[in-house]
C-alpha cells in the first residue's frame, strides 16, 4: 500500500536556540517544543521560550511541556509563551490536564513491564486531543535517547498518537513504517549537544520521514 498521500507531523522537541527554531521552520516541521519540565537538560524559562516564539514561522504549533510542574507554573506559561499545544510528561490526572481549556497531548511511559490498554488509556484521559508513547520507564522523564520496542504499542486506540523515544535519522523511516503513527517527536536525535540542534541532522530527520511517507509496502 503506498503512503503517498499520507504525511506524517514531525515536532522537534527541546529547543533552546532562536536559530534551531527557525530552520525547523524552513524545513517545515509541524511543531516545535518548549520543555519546562524542571529536571530537564533542555528546560528554559518561559522568558526564553517568549524570545525565541519571535522565530517560528506561521502555521507552526508551538508545544510547551511539563511534567508534574504546578498549576501556577503552566498558567505562567500560557501568559508569557501563548503556546497552541499541550504535553504533560508526569502523573497529571484528566482534571489537571483539561483545566487549561487548551488541547493536550499525554505522554505515555512505554519503558515499564506492564503492557499499555488502549482502552483505559482512553477512558484515564477522555479530553486528550492525543497521546505521545516515549521510551521512558514510568516515572522518570524522557529524552533518554533510547528507543522502546514498537511492537508493544497499543492496538485499537482511536487517537492520533505520536512516536517518541530513540529516533534518529537513521531509524525514523523504519519507525514510520512499523507503526503508521500520526507523528514523531525527536529531540536528542537530532542534536550535537543537549538543547544544541545539528542542522544536518535535523535536514536529515525530515527527508527521511516524507521518504517514508512515499514508502510502498509490500
Amino acid at each position: 500500500m503506498s503512503r503517498s498521500f499520507y504525511r506524517t507531523r514531525i515536532k522537534f522537541c527541546g529547543m533552546t536556540r532562536a536559530g534551531d527554531v527557525r530552520l525547523a521552520g524552513e524545513l517545515g516541521v509541524d511543531a516545535v517544543g518548549f520543555i519546562f519540565a524542571r529536571e530537564s537538560k533542555r528546560r528554559v524559562a518561559p522568558a526564553e521560550a517568549r524570545a525565541m516564539r519571535q522565530a517560528i514561522a506561521p502555521m507552526v504549533d508551538v508545544v510547551a511541556l511539563f511534567r508534574d510542574n504546578t498549576k501556577e507554573e503552566v498558567r505562567e506559561v500560557l501568559r508569557t509563551v501563548r503556546p497552541t499545544l499541550l504535553q504533560f510528561h508526569g502523573d497529571e490526572d484528566e482534571s489537571f490536564c483539561r483545566s487549561f481549556n487548551m488541547p493536550y497531548l499525554k505522554a505515555v511511559a512505554m519503558g515499564g513491564k506492564d503492557e499499555v490498554n488502549a482502552r483505559q488509556l482512553q477512558l484515564r484521559y477522555p479530553s486528550a486531543a492525543g497521546f505521545l508513547f516515549d521510551s521512558h520507564a514510568p516515572g522518570g522523564g524522557g529524552g533518554t535517547g533510547v528507543a522502546f520496542d514498537w511492537t508493544r504499542l497499543p492496538t485499537g486506540l482511536h487517537r492520533p498518537f505520536l512516536l517518541a523515544g530513540g529516533i534518529t535519522p537513521d531509524n525514523v523511516f523504519d519507525a514510520i513504517v512499523a507503526t503508521l503513527p500520526w507523528g514523531v517527536d525527536v529531540s536528542s536525535g537530532i542534536e550535537s549537544e543537549p538543547g544544541i540542534k545539528d542542522g544536518y541532522k535535523m535536514r536529515k530527520f525530515v527527508e527521511e520521514v516524507r521518504r517514508a511517507d512515499c514508502h510502498e509496502a509490500d
